[in-house]
């Protein structure tokens, strides 16, 4: 899941569904776009993706003002939340039929990370939905989201803004460690209530003489973020100098 973080800046090159890999120098790398159809369709998926996160941002500021605190703001977007960040699942499609030239494999493992937390973890361990590490990562989910679709938007339109060019290459420094600090800790939450129900394992003996436990599971994915943060991170510091550079390159050759 600490793929699915790195939401912020790596992901894709503005076709819509595209995530970390190779799509993601498409701000300095110019790549045969979709046809008519599929451009109109992503114009469209991408605004309406970008008219969800912008709901789910003003439902958690309405919620927070009526409320005055922001504990267990999670309950007044969970509905959006679910639908839009489950919406995501089409990116892979876009992937798989060819209408957005990045990687299926990547971009499965990215999306389905995110779609795992909510419904697995988040979802699925009630207790957690108060914690405010799960704000944490919505918040951090949802100025990114709002960023990218909208950066695919305009990308597609072929008027790209140089300010949510900068957001997208630059608020990540930010938003990227908030998010994967808001996932491991809502996961570590969870643990002692997994362990105590035993939630999604399997035990033997059983007739297909198999077992499976989501408690160790779950801690081999918080494990897995060692390895992977580092590199995201800094792949994504490195892919923010050569656009934004380019970027200023082509400004001052204007």
């Amino acid at each position: 899941m600490a793929a699915g973080a790195a939401t912020a800046a790596a992901k894709g090159n503005g076709g819509g569904g595209g995530r970390a890999g190779a799509g993601e120098a498409g701000g300095a790398r110019k790549k045969k776009g979709p046809g008519p159809l599929a451009t109109a369709y992503l114009v469209i998926y991408n605004v309406v993706m970008t008219a969800g996160w912008l709901v789910i941002a003003v439902g958690l500021v309405r919620a927070y003002l009526a409320k005055g605190s922001y504990h267990s703001l999670y309950y007044s977007i969970e509905k959006p939340l679910k639908f839009f960040q489950t919406g995501a699942l089409l990116e892979i499609i876009h992937c798989a039929i060819g209408i957005v030239p990045s990687s299926v494999v990547l971009t499965s493992f990215q999306v389905m990370s995110r779609v795992f937390l909510i419904w697995a973890v988040t979802h699925s361990v009630k207790e957690v939905q108060s914690e405010d590490s799960v704000l944490l990562f919505v918040i951090a989910w949802t100025i990114t989201e709002i960023i990218r679709y909208s950066f695919y938007t305009f990308s597609l339109l072929n008027h790209l803004p140089y300010l949510i060019k900068w957001a997208r290459y630059t608020l990540f420094i930010v938003l990227y460690p908030m998010g994967v600090s808001g996932e491991l800790l809502t996961i570590y939450a969870a643990l002692p209530f997994v362990r105590q129900t035993g939630l999604y394992s399997i035990s033997l003996p059983n007739k297909y003489n198999f077992s499976f436990d989501y408690y160790a599971f779950l801690i081999l994915i918080m494990i897995s973020y060692i390895p992977i943060f580092p590199q995201l991170y800094f792949h994504m510091i490195h892919q923010r100098r050569k656009v934004l550079s380019h970027t200023e390159e082509h400004k001052k050759f204007e």
